[in-house]
């Protein structure tokens, strides 16, 4: 029968929720500055296809997900194609670092030297991370913040505009595994959806549970899952920080699991029934019936509800620097009894400033039909309040090498941060001087400096742009990262001549004319007479034929005229040749270097023709 439903529209948000547990659809219309919404639908895995917040088996989520999306469907007869979703906060690793940048001379600094300072910095976070994961696993930034920075030894709040020379950041970045965004991507995909916007489960929870009038206080969500629990701090009006704890509300389902001898379902219903004043009854894995009152069941659970408290409030303190005005509490595992009061104590706030999410859900949506009050709705409806009502930038869409880039942080976004959040690290931005040799010839110390990176080309909307341009929705950035430098490489030859005879001894052993050298070589010579009968003068010059050269070209570079010769190997010429002819000091820039050919912006790999007029600048 063909499919008489209307494709979604574009003010229509669909916002998928894929928890350790359940996967929550919500679907929904901005109107009159509100997400209004128009159906909600949710389904428990039937086997335990997430591991605290990460997918693991990506065909049997998409099977649970896909029953939401048809029921959803079918409930307000649309074909949903664009899905928004949030990954879990479970694997994000921050790490401090810091970085340096040492200018050619002093004088006077701009944003594009802060730029390279601060992604520099960022660049190290990462190498401790994937250090310490011990694992060659690739990460995205997800945000960072500059602790310090010092201008010539001296600490600055701010370095712009000021004087200086040797430049220093120190750095707190978050990074996201790519595997975890990979996961969800895999499950969209199987779905048939287009993911329209991307964030995270800690950040869309607070977007639903704080209205943005109230951030100037100090403020705490925990969003307690069934594997993890994602915590996000806000004061002064914006998202300070985010951190999780691998402890959650399964922690309870596993003690009463053990405690009781029941399955992991029996366990669930044991820890819903929390609460209730009526006697519980369940059935063991043996087949036995039992009943347990409500004292007894409060008693097994309480040490699990302590430990989680502990873990929450420690989390809560590390992240916050200070006990915090106010907690608010979502998801899942926020409705187990006692919780709130047991968090409390351990933060020594009253217990009245510990509360649930829900009552500020009605601030940014409603609904008719459905109850949003249910701190359970945190991360769902956050995830659709963030995409609808533009409280993150993830909910528009920015083209990186024409795929739409995956973004994470809110507030305004440079190409930099652009780039970092999609892998692409301080090389790839600013390139890297291939490494230098040093070594020592007849007890003279010998420098050979490495070659000159090829700069990057980042293009914005058309036009030749800078990493510290901001970007903004419907932008497109084509980016092509910079190239090392080659590595200083010389010969034995290179440092005694082609037509040395004698001794040559690197480290203290014999070397040959055509041996490689290394930074650190200790290198002597012992030359001696050649023997008149080995004479380079008195020997036959071999014969060669020398290989055809290419054709000369002729073309304007900055403005002069410029013929070059025909290349020994016969190729032609390309514009990353005219790096040496642009007179420019590639060890000392201090902006993006602008490419033209003929007025267009060009690319390195691409070949020049006869009279082209070449600038580089």
């Amino acid at each position: 029968m063909a499919d008489t439903m209307r494709a979604q529209e574009n003010d229509e948000i669909f916002a998928l929720d894929i928890g350790t547990r359940s996967i929550i659809g919500v679907v929904g219309r901005v109107e009159e500055g509100k997400l209004h919404v128009l159906a909600v639908d949710k389904e428990n895995h039937g086997q335990r296809a997430m591991l605290d917040g990460q997918i693991e088996d990506i065909g049997k989520v998409a099977a649970v997900a896909r029953r939401v999306v048809d029921r959803l469907e079918k409930r307000v007869q649309r074909r949903l194609t664009k899905v928004c979703v949030a990954a879990a906060g479970r694997a994000l690793k921050s790490e401090s670092a810091s970085f340096a940048l040492e200018l050619s001379e002093t004088r006077q600094l701009t944003g594009e030297d802060i730029g390279r300072l601060e992604a520099g910095a960022v660049s190290e976070a990462e190498k401790a991370v994937i250090e310490q994961s011990g694992q060659n696993e690739q990460y995205y930034m997800v945000g960072y913040t500059v602790t310090t920075y010092r201008l010539d030894g001296y600490p600055m709040s701010s370095i712009e505009d000021h004087s200086g020379k040797l430049l220093e950041a120190d750095v707190v970045a978050t990074f996201l595994p790519r595997e975890v965004v990979a996961s969800l991507y895999a499950v969209t995909a199987k779905l048939g959806l287009e993911v329209a916007s991307l964030t995270l489960e800690p950040i869309a929870s607070l977007n639903a549970a704080i209205p943005g009038d109230i951030r100037l206080l100090n403020l705490v969500l925990v969003d307690i899952g069934a594997g993890t629990s994602d915590i996000a701090v806000c004061r002064d009006g914006s998202v300070v920080g985010y951190t999780m704890a691998t402890i959650a509300g399964d922690e309870v389902t596993e003690l009463l699991m053990r405690a009781l001898l029941v399955d992991f379902d029996t366990g669930e219903a044991l820890k819903m029934a929390l609460g209730s004043d009526q006697p519980a009854k369940y059935t063991d894995i043996l087949g036995l019936e039992h009943e347990i009152s409500p004292e007894a069941l409060r008693d097994l659970v309480t040490p699990s509800e302590s430990s989680l408290a502990q873990e929450l409030a420690k989390r809560i303190m590390d992240l916050n620097g200070k006990v915090p005005s106010a907690v608010f509490l979502a998801g899942g595992g926020s409705k187990l009894s006692g919780l709130r009061e047991k968090l409390a104590e351990e933060l020594k706030i009253d217990p009245v400033r510990v509360t649930a999410a829900g009552n500020h859900f009605q601030r940014s949506a409603r609904s008719e039909e459905f109850d949003l009050n249910d701190p359970e709705y945190a991360t769902p409806l956050g995830i659709a309040i963030s995409a609808g009502l533009g409280l993150i930038n993830d909910s528009y869409i920015i083209l990186l090498n024409g795929e739409p880039a995956k973004l994470f942080r809110s507030g305004d976004l440079l190409i930099r941060d652009i780039l970092m959040m999609n892998g692409y690290n301080y090389g790839d931005l600013m390139g890297r001087t291939g490494a230098n040799l040093t070594l020592t010839l007849n007890g003279e110390r010998k420098f050979y400096r490495g070659g000159l990176a090829v700069p990057p080309v980042i293009v914005l909307n058309g036009e030749l742009s800078e990493i510290t341009a901001p970007v903004h929705a419907g932008d497109a950035i084509q980016f092509s990262p910079a190239r090392p430098g080659a590595d200083a490489r010389r010969r034995v030859a290179d440092l005694v001549g082609e037509d040395f005879y004698g001794n040559v001894t690197v480290n203290g052993a014999p070397a040959e004319l055509s041996d490689y050298v290394h930074t650190g070589d200790d290198i002597w010579t012992d030359e001696r007479p050649r023997p008149r009968d080995e004479s380079p003068e008195e020997a036959a010059a071999p014969v060669t034929e020398a290989a055809p050269a290419g054709p000369s070209l002729t073309v304007t570079m900055n403005g002069s005229a410029l013929t070059l010769p025909g290349k020994p190997n016969g190729e032609g010429y390309y514009l990353v040749d005219m790096l040496n002819y642009s007179k420019l000091d590639f060890d000392h820039l201090d902006k993006p270097v602008e490419l033209l050919v003929n007025g267009v912006p060009g690319q390195f790999s691409q070949r020049l023709s006869e009279g082209d007029v070449v600038v580089i600048r």
